[in-house]
């Protein structure tokens, strides 16, 4: 099934992606086992790592060959500094980017079970970080042909997404949680694309494709989709399922595979634009997820647009 939407032509904006959301600092650590109650746990590495769901996905952009742009809040310590340097390196544009003096930058320490891939996760965020309406520039979040939010900051996200359809550019969500607003920002957005636990918690309905169905119901998304780990996905386009299974792969560290995949999913959107296949894109975007947990940290495992292609076995996609 096509989606109803598609990326503004190429050639028409300075970047293909812009995104608005959040960046991290991760310090990641790999042990033999999982965590046990007071244990102590030889650590084979420790890496610290640029993350973050936003800016990683346009981090994914950039390495499958986009012109992404990322949008947010940089702390003013070492930190801050360390994160806007990667994303840069990364050849993601950063130039509409604040860094905020006096204030940490989000950062995370982050336990790998070696033999599973399985992850723990403690993070902190200091609230001066945070991004307001008032601090979202329309000249920044309407220079790409799609933009991406995530839900961390409702007001910023609705505030991006409003501008971005008044300009007639699609929107793609990264929802994780149900916080203040989100209904609000759910209906400005084109692609909703969730973590598995997203459906139930936001309709109350434990079923998950039930929950599926209950939240493609209430708004009016061209695809309503949820990430499912090593299961693959599962999407809502105008009321058929659409499932797409996971890709097999030797798990290193499953951080940062959901941002991957939604991503990959804009990579081959605008690779596809007015024919896009939602299954093509599902199964585009489950391959960058799971190629990511090749390596550790949120963007380990980063994919090449042309491992991406051999995973698949099919055509190229790719500007």
């Amino acid at each position: 099934m096509r989606l109803r939407v598609s990326p503004k032509p190429a050639g028409a904006y300075p970047f293909d992606v812009v995104g608005l959301g959040l960046n991290s600092v991760d310090l990641v650590t790999a042990i033999a086992g999982p965590l046990r109650p007071d244990g102590k746990h030889p650590a084979d590495t420790m890496l610290r790592v640029a993350g973050g769901q936003t800016a990683t996905a346009m981090a994914t952009c950039a390495k499958l060959g986009w012109r992404a742009r990322y949008v947010g809040h940089f702390g003013g310590d070492e930190n801050g500094r360390f994160s806007e340097s990667s994303l840069a390196a990364a050849g993601v544009d950063v130039s509409t980017c604040r860094s905020l003096p006096g204030t940490k930058n989000q950062f995370a320490i982050i336990v790998v079970d070696r033999h599973s891939g399985q992850r723990t996760i403690m993070w902190q965020r200091d609230p001066s970080l945070r991004m307001r309406a008032a601090d979202v520039e329309a000249e920044s979040v309407t220079a790409g042909r799609v933009l991406l939010v995530d839900c961390a900051e409702t007001e910023a996200a609705i505030e991006a997404a409003r501008l971005a359809r008044r300009a007639g550019i699609p929107s793609v969500i990264d929802v994780e949680r149900v916080r203040p607003k989100i209904e609000t920002l759910l209906g400005e957005v084109d692609v909703i694309i969730a973590a598995q636990a997203f459906p139930s918690a936001f309709t109350g309905v434990a079923d998950l494709g039930r929950a599926m169905h209950e939240l493609a119901s209430r708004f009016d998304a061209a695809l309503t989709g949820v990430t499912l780990g090593a299961d693959g996905s599962l999407a809502i386009v105008d009321g058929q399922e659409i499932r797409s299974p996971g890709r097999p792969i030797d798990v290193v560290d499953s951080t940062g595979a959901g941002d991957a995949f939604r991503g990959g999913f804009i990579a081959g959107w605008l690779a596809s634009g007015k024919q896009a296949e939602a299954g093509d894109l599902l199964a585009y975007a489950n391959a960058v997820g799971a190629l990511n947990c090749r390596g550790l940290g949120a963007r380990g495992g980063l994919p090449t647009a042309r491992e991406v292609d051999a995973l698949l076995g099919g055509a190229p996609q790719r500007p």
